[in-house]
């Protein structure tokens, strides 16, 4: 058997996202093997839930944050001695090793992510992860601080990227037929998504209004469209009223994955000056559809983005990013070179098939 606990799989979000991914490739993996898999989503609603990624589709039962019952069945399965445990994220770690603890002769995986492991976790939770068989990290930055601030040791640390939705390489194969939202501007456009939470003001949204708003001057027809929901969101629309450029600011809520998809091929450049990204899904996204992407050479995004390549990478200040789109937006010619060659790494690298064969391989190192 293969036991799944995850913080989430149904919502949106990067760390979700590749949640889903993980569990349709334990999936495949455990129907190759004949065994059972069972996955817990600590905050998804309680009850059974379905979700599919690349036809594989699994099962996945929400607690509504209910930690105690979450707890209690995740204790329940280890009764059943599973071969395999994979705890998608760091705080999780306790609980794979309390499972470990009933079956001692489990392997356990524990993903790691990003900015969550940048400070020293609490001591429970950093004993409990250093504890496990193996810690995955999507980028060589978060396999850094893995070692040097968590004290993993570098030999039970294996480096796993995140592979692109393939939902959206579908949408990106047929991006000619995606609708745009409605209100979305004609012209060119700068795009940036994320979540736009006080909590990660570090993805730089507040740097690129201040960039547009230098730009607007000399650029007549630019956009800066903002894609994403949080609780910071009113303040960037302030900040948006109060610049020079706050007719040419958009802001996109609560849109399905088709609609971001329509998003993505209908701006020019891709845009996130973000300090904080462990990996950066969104560059995977913009760079399917053949955009050149601006980002910061700050954590896991050199591993995504190559410098000079699939696009350029920046100090996160409104001056380099004013000046990184000035070029950008005047040479035609540099975009579409800068895209081509982020689509090809794309669909070379970062593909779902060539994740499952990298999970695959870790598991048989430790199976």
């Amino acid at each position: 058997m293969i036991v799944g606990l995850f913080p989430g799989l149904a919502s949106v979000g990067g760390v979700q996202l590749a949640g889903r991914q993980t569990a349709a490739a334990l999936s495949a993996i455990a129907v190759g093997r004949g065994w059972p898999c069972v996955f817990l989503s600590l905050n998804d609603a309680p009850g059974e839930h379905e979700a599919s990624v690349e036809g594989m589709r699994f099962r996945f039962k929400g607690f509504g944050r209910a930690k105690p019952t979450f707890l209690l069945k995740a204790l329940l399965l280890a009764c059943e001695k599973p071969k395999l445990i994979f705890a998608a994220h760091p705080n999780l770690a306790p609980i794979s090793g309390a499972m470990k603890a009933i079956c001692r002769d489990t392997q356990t995986i524990v993903g790691a992510h990003g900015v969550e492991i940048w400070q020293p976790l609490p001591p429970i939770r950093k004993r409990m992860l250093r504890r496990a068989d193996i810690v995955t990290a999507p980028s060589s930055d978060t396999a850094r601080r893995l070692a040097k601030i968590q004290g993993v040791p570098e030999k039970m640390i294996r480096t796993l990227p995140w592979p692109l939705d393939p939902e959206l390489a579908r949408f990106a194969e047929g991006s000619d037929q995606l609708r745009r939202p409605e209100g979305f501007p004609r012209g060119q456009v700068v795009l940036s998504v994320g979540r736009w939470a006080a909590s990660e003001r570090y993805k730089g949204a507040d740097l690129l209004i201040q960039a547009t708003s230098e730009l607007a001057r000399d650029f007549a027809e630019l956009h800066l469209v903002l894609v994403g929901s949080g609780d910071d969101l009113p303040r960037l629309r302030e900040l948006s009223r109060d610049s020079e450029a706050g007719g040419r600011i958009h802001f996109f809520t609560d849109l399905s994955r088709k609609e971001v998809a329509a998003c993505y091929a209908a701006a020019d450049v891709f845009a996130l000056p973000s300090t904080g990204e462990g990996f950066g899904l969104v560059f995977l996204e913009a760079m399917v559809f053949g955009k050149p992407v601006v980002g910061t050479n700050v954590g896991g995004i050199p591993d995504v983005v190559e410098n000079g390549r699939g696009g350029l990478l920046i100090e996160p200040t409104t001056a380099a990013i004013s000046a990184v789109l000035r070029r950008l937006l005047s040479d035609p010619r540099l975009r579409e070179e800068l895209g081509a060659h982020g689509r090809e790494r794309v669909h070379s690298e970062f593909t779902f098939g060539n994740f499952q064969r990298r999970l695959l391989a870790i598991l048989n190192e430790i199976l």
